[in-house]
């Protein structure tokens, strides 16, 4: 009675170890388990030797789950049974109900090898192994397809295949882990096999002596001690083979009813064990029909698997008239208890086919991909990238229905290995244009390097510019000789032109000076900060201009400095409220008093010139502009075009007086040249006469 209790305690959760694993998912089959597991004492031996041969297909634990919940489904007692012969090898192989099973398919293999070891660490071994293999089969799968990935890198490359080695830091610390898990499985378990086979002929001992009582003359209230006794021994004669488990105490229990026939002539000892053991298996039953209303499913079956466990072994016979009758009761309880479970799995179902649902749009995507990969190195990268988002998608989208599962992880590897090869055939023609490209540089540089110490400046430096553009116009070279071909390229074209532009630098040596003193002027007007004196801080800005303007010529390709300038006088004149045409009209003044000191009639002409054509062009897009306004009604003045139209049209009159007012200067200054020259005349006829 108390030991019956203590179990059933502890099937409901009151040990440590329900208490650890309150949260855990609900194992889909006690009777299912891994490919590779702990067989019959009498295979396990020869199991260990074969094991590594075992292939992918054949060690998926969803492949063995599923197939012994296939055929355990029509028998509920039977699957209870072999659950429980299981167990009874070592009481600690129940802790596998209490270990969740992660969702290892989701997990990558760092993570893997980590609850692998923890699990090695601080799990009995004998209740890890469908853990263990469940975390081989992904971890095996995983690393398949990272090393074909790998592979295929290498031979990208230009690697040969037959060369490829990868030492993987995951794969030696997995191998050395599962090696200890296997040492630490065969130890317990080649300790356990003779323990085993000694209880098992000690059980099959006590049955022949139960065989015995019966034709035993002497006292039945002797013979039934003995009994007692015989009762005794087998509830201590520890643990079996599974595989004799159940046939054992069919025929253990087989005897014992016999014996109770037997003790026909004293009715009232059996009578009074019938009552007791009815009695305990009505408790037993109205414990399995409570289980309908526990909500933890996964705790109602265990509990349900000890009910079973304790009708067996712990509870003897009844009276023949109530045998069909409790046994129905408790069998019916079972397969209510089968039913929800049943109903459960195809919840679980499910969710497998909308796990589904996601890996085929997810291989789909990888294999549109595949079917469109990019051109360019930058987009194929890119195409990597997205890739490998959508390999770890694939990884967490969760479980599919077994008979799919096969086909699914063989369209997810087909599509990304389709988008390997295609990436791959690219690269690969890429490396032979790259070759090509080589050979174009090679030539260039050999026509550079003969022509770096030239005299001959007016034919080599068109002919140096020319293989200069003509290298840029070649594309990519293979990456182990870009480098060094540009290297040496770059130094034979820089000695060249470093002689060339010596020879220029000192026939443009004023130049070079003008462009220093330009520099010192634009860095000075770089720290230049108004004063708030608005008439001071113009003539401060007048003056930079003339000094800019003094400098005279600079080098050509040192142009952009004037950029700088007027980019900071255009802000500074800003800030003093000056608008945009005196500010052009400021910068146009110190310009006149250039062309005034080279008295150059020549440029002046041009001047002239350009001015009245940029005043022939604004009169001209005025024009225009007041002929498109006329296409707009005259209450269309909120038109946003009408408003662009008139904008425009405000612009063009600002600029053309601009344009008159730089003209007026510049007619000034030619009266003032003229009147200057004419007086010069006067005096010269004075002097004459």
């Amino acid at each position: 009675m108390q030991e019956n209790d203590r179990k059933l305690q502890q099937a409901e959760g009151g040990t440590e170890q329900n208490l650890e694993s309150k949260n855990a998912p609900l194992e889909e089959n006690p009777k299912s388990e891994p490919e590779v597991k702990e067989e019959h004492v009498a295979e396990k031996t020869e199991k260990l030797d074969t094991e590594e041969t075992t292939t992918q297909s054949e060690s998926n634990p969803e492949n063995s789950e599923t197939k012994q919940k296939e055929e355990s489904s029509d028998d509920p007692i039977d699957e209870i049974d072999e659950s429980n012969a299981e167990d009874a090898e070592d009481t600690e192989n129940e802790k596998r109900h209490y270990i969740p099973m992660l969702d290892y398919h989701s997990m990558p293999m760092e993570n893997l090898v980590g609850e692998l070891q923890r699990l090695v660490k601080n799990e009995k071994v004998q209740a890890i192994g469908r853990h263990v293999s469940a975390i081989k089969y992904e971890f095996d799968q995983k690393f398949q397809e990272f090393i074909e990935h790998k592979k295929e890198e290498f031979v990208e490359k230009g690697g040969n295949e037959i060369d490829f080695r990868y030492n993987s830091v995951a794969k030696r610390q997995f191998n050395e882990v599962y090696s200890e898990y296997r040492e630490k499985r065969d130890q317990y378990y080649k300790q356990l096999e003779q323990n085993l086979k000694t209880n098992l002929q000690n059980r099959l001992a006590i049955i022949e002596e139960l065989k015995g009582l019966i034709d035993v003359e002497e006292d039945i209230n002797t013979t039934y001690n003995n009994f007692k006794d015989l009762q005794e021994r087998w509830k201590n004669a520890g643990p079996i083979p599974r595989a004799n488990y159940n046939d054992v105490w069919r025929t253990y229990h087989h005897h014992m009813e016999i014996f109770y026939d037997f003790l026909h002539l004293n009715r009232e000892l059996r009578d009074l064990d019938f009552k007791h053991n009815l009695e305990e298996k009505q408790k037993l039953a109205e414990r399995a029909e409570a289980l309908a209303d526990e909500p933890d499913l996964g705790k109602a079956f265990r509990e349900l698997q000890t009910l079973h466990k304790i009708w067996k072994e712990d509870i003897g016979p009844v009276a023949k008239e109530h045998r069909e009758e409790i046994w129905e009761r408790f069998s019916n309880a079972t397969k209510a208890m089968h039913q929800r479970r049943q109903e459960h799995f195809q919840e679980l179902e499910k969710g497998y086919e909308k796990n589904l649902e996601k890996k085929q749009e997810i291989i789909a995507s990888i294999a549109k991909i595949a079917d469109h990969v990019a051109n360019n190195h930058r987009a194929i990268q890119q195409q990597i990238k997205e890739v490998e988002v959508l390999r770890d998608s694939f990884f967490k989208a969760g479980k599919v229905p077994q008979k799919v599962n096969e086909e699914t992880w063989s369209s997810f590897k087909e599509a990304v290995r389709k988008f390997n090869r295609n990436k791959n055939a690219f690269y690969k023609n890429q490396k032979r244009d790259q070759q090509t490209n080589l050979d174009k540089k090679r030539a260039l540089l050999d026509l550079a390097i003969s022509l770096k110490d030239s005299e001959d400046w007016d034919t080599a430096t068109p002919e140096m510019k020319r293989i200069q553009s003509e290298w840029k116009k070649i594309g990519h070279v293979p990456r182990k000789y870009s480098d060094k071909i540009w290297n040496e390229f770059k130094e034979a074209c820089n000695h060249y032109f470093d002689r060339l532009h010596a020879g220029k630098n000192e026939a443009h040596k004023e130049e070079y000076e003008n462009f220093e003193q330009k520099n010192a002027c634009l860095d000075r007007l770089k720290d230049f900060q108004l004063s708030g004196d608005k008439k001071k801080d113009l003539e401060d800005i007048k003056a930079f201009l003339a000094e800019w303007k003094k400098y005279g010529r600079i080098p050509y390709n040192k142009k952009h400095i004037n950029g700088k300038f007027n980019k900071i006088i255009d802000a500074l004149l800003k800030k003093l409220g000056v608008s945009k045409q005196e500010s052009e009209l400021l910068k146009y003044g110190n310009k006149v008093q250039e062309l005034a000191k080279t008295e150059d009639e020549v440029a002046i002409g041009n001047e002239r010139l350009f001015i009245r054509r940029k005043i022939d062009e604004s009169k001209s897009e005025i024009r225009q502009l007041e002929n498109n306004l006329q296409f707009f009604s005259d209450d269309s003045e909120d038109n946003p075009l009408v408003k662009e139209v008139i904008n425009n049209i405000n612009k063009q009159k600002e600029s053309l007086q601009t344009w008159k007012e730089k003209l007026k200067k510049l007619n000034i200054l030619e009266h003032k040249l003229n009147k200057e020259a004419e007086e010069e005349n006067d005096e010269d006829s004075t002097e004459e006469e």
